[in-house]
Formats: C-alpha cells, structure tokens, sequence
C-alpha cells in the first residue's frame, strides 16, 4: 500500500518549498512501484495561493486520509500562519498520528508556534535561525545545518533543502540507492549530508540588511589574522561581551563560527580550483595547520579537503 506523503500549505507559501519535495516523491513513487502517493492540505482548504501567485488546490486538513508523512512548507507567510490557531491544533494533532513530521524552511515555525520543536534539535533557513531561536528558547535551533532528525521529527533549511530532506526520507524508505537514483533523474547533487553547513548561503552573510556588513567584509580581507572576539569587537567599536551577544542575535550563530564559515568558503573554492597545496591553503586562511582545516571541513562538509579536490578534479 502506498505511502501518503501531506504537505501543508498556507497563504503566501514558498512555491519551490512544495514542488522540489512534490517532484521528488513522485520520481521515487514510482521507482519504488507505487511507493507514495501525495494530498496538498490546508486548514480549510481549497486553493491556496504562493508568495509567487500561483495556487495549488488543497484538502481540509481536518479531512485529510491516513498521513505517514506530513511536510510543512515555509515561505513568507509562515508568521502570520503560525498565529492561525487552526494551523497550530492540527499540528499539534498530528504530531501523535503521523509516523514523520517534517518542514521545510520557515515551516520550523509553525511546528515550534504548535509546541512540537520544545525540547528539540532543529534547523531552519540560517537567516530565519536568530528570530526561530529568539521566538522559542526551549527549541535547540541549529542554524548552519541542512537537515536535522530529532526522533520523528525531521527540519530543514531553505527552499532547495527541501529537495535534500526529501531525498533523505525517499532513502529512509525505499534504501539509498533508489534515493541516489532519484537524484540523477532529477539531476541534483546526491546528496548534501543533514550536518552538512548550510554553506553555499554564507556566501552573501552579511548583505546591506546587517549592521555589521562592514566587519563582514573586513573580516574576508583578514582571513589570514588571529580573529578574536576582541579583534572584531574593537574593529566594530564595541566592548567584547556586547559584541558577541549583539553579533550572535544578528547573525544567528557565534563570531568564531562566522569566521570559521567564511575561511571555509574561500578555502573551499582554493581547495577545489586552484593548484596550491592543501598545507599552503590552510596557512594562507588562518587555519595554521592543515589538520584543523581538514576537522573544519569534516564539520562543514562531511569530507576532508582531499577529497573534496579529487572529486573536483573527476567533474
């Protein structure tokens, strides 16, 4: 019998949120002989509408069928769904029925306004990570991650992600060979680990929004400096305690992680197109020796530098 897979939608959801998991399901449904079968659902149903202005017609939640696995999508209209006491009552509902509850992106807020994140390890969009961990403190908000497991509960990071956690439940069910095999049809990466950094996003931290995209940016031009907390409080004119705290609130994770982010994404790059020995790129970026860079990557990316570089050199 197949598997029915919800996904919960609400005005002003994130198109892509839906379709990239939508797509994935249906390629390994049917890889998988009829694995899945797949019901949009709403509060109260009928058509709803994206942030990008199409809509997708949706079931009444409350007459939905069976659900093995509900996803809750994210997009710009997460805040004001998360105050929709019908939202959050069939969440809470269907925390107990499900066999997984999911959410993609900014979806994290409703399962955390619902009460299901308490006491959890979740993950979100890294710019929506502060104001997740600042709404709900008794949610553990991981910001720099794809996706996260936390018994039945599974979160994941933005739009794309969503491909990513789909992917990681196709290879939950069906094993993952066809979850592989569902990613090159699709022609996506197979697959970005859930401890993998949300890392492509780091690229842009720190764009015109934030007070301390000067320091971002003075950071990138002294990658090869001893970065202390106090070196970037006194570049940002600040005391090292207000710094941090006020750094930790914009940025959603620490000043060292920030700094460790940064160096990877350059040194990602040098690692991957560049000639220049891994030692030379380890002490060019502040990591000092290639072992702590090589740990760096293991957290970031779940590979160390040299493989990275050989798989580079295969594509």
């Amino acid at each position: 019998m197949p598997r029915t897979i919800g996904l919960y939608l609400y005005e002003d959801f994130q198109l892509l949120d839906a379709c990239g998991p939508i797509t994935s399901f249906e390629i390994g449904g049917r890889m998988g002989g009829d694995a899945y079968r797949l019901v949009l659902l709403s509060a109260r149903g009928g058509p709803i509408r994206s942030s990008s202005g199409v809509s997708l017609e949706t079931g009444a939640a409350d007459d939905a069928p069976l659900i093995d696995t509900l996803i809750v999508v994210g997009g710009n209209g997460s805040r004001e769904a998360m105050r929709d006491t019908a939202n959050l009552a069939f969440l809470r509902q269907a925390a107990s029925t499900v066999r997984r509850l999911c959410s993609v992106c900014s979806g994290a807020f409703l399962l955390a306004g619902a009460g299901v994140l308490d006491g959890r390890r979740a993950t979100t969009h890294w710019r929506r990570a502060g104001l997740l961990a600042r709404l709900f403190p008794a949610v553990k908000v991981e910001p720099d991650r794809i996706h996260i497991r936390d018994g039945h509960v599974w979160t994941s990071a933005g739009i794309t992600a969503g491909i990513d956690l789909a992917l990681a439940l196709i290879s939950d069910d069906l094993g993952e060979d066809l979850a592989r095999r569902v990613a090159q049809d699709m022609v996506v990466y197979y697959r970005r680990l859930g401890g993998q950094s949300q890392f492509s996003a780091l690229a842009e931290l720190g764009g015109d929004s934030t007070q301390f995209a000067p320091l971002l940016d003075w950071i990138r031009a002294h990658l090869d400096q001893r970065l202390t907390v106090e070196v970037l409080a006194a570049q940002a004119a600040m005391s090292p305690r207000n710094f941090s705290r006020a750094f930790t609130r914009e940025m959603g994770m620490s000043p060292a992680r920030v700094v460790e982010r940064l160096r990877l994404e350059v040194a990602r790059d040098r690692v991957e197109n560049s000639p220049a020995p891994i030692e030379e790129v380890a002490a060019a970026l502040g990591f000092h020796d290639p072992e702590r860079m090589r740990r760096a990557f293991l957290r970031a990316f779940g590979q160390p530098p040299q493989a990275m570089r050989r798989i580079a050199r295969k594509g």
